[in-house]
């Protein structure tokens, strides 16, 4: 049965989160089965500056870090359910991919 293969990503998990539920609600409603949604490894970006600018002084060190979440949901195929996951409000800063696939 093909299904539709839902990949999120941001760095504000609350983005992801609310997105997911909004996701699930609209397959409660419509009947259509929902695997997910299933968390994927977490990606840490790390960044280690000089905090002097012209190199003098002590060696200190800033050290930044980004976090990339991500979550994978398999939605059954269905044209109103996924008309309707097309409308959700996608917030900004978070990255969404639909692809569908044949399991």
């Amino acid at each position: 049965m093909p299904k539709a293969r839902i990949k999120l990503a941001s760095t504000d998990i609350d983005k992801i989160n609310r997105t997911c539920q909004e996701i699930k609600e609209i397959a409660e409603r419509t009947g259509v089965d929902i695997r997910g949604p299933i968390p994927l490894p977490t990606k840490r970006l790390k960044i280690t500056t000089r905090k002097s600018v012209s190199g003098d002084g002590t060696a200190t060190w800033d050290r930044w870090e980004a976090r990339v979440h991500k979550r994978l949901i398999d939605l059954g195929l269905d044209e109103r359910a996924l008309r309707l996951v097309m409308r959700v409000p996608i917030p900004e800063g978070l990255n969404i991919e639909i692809e569908m696939i044949e399991s």
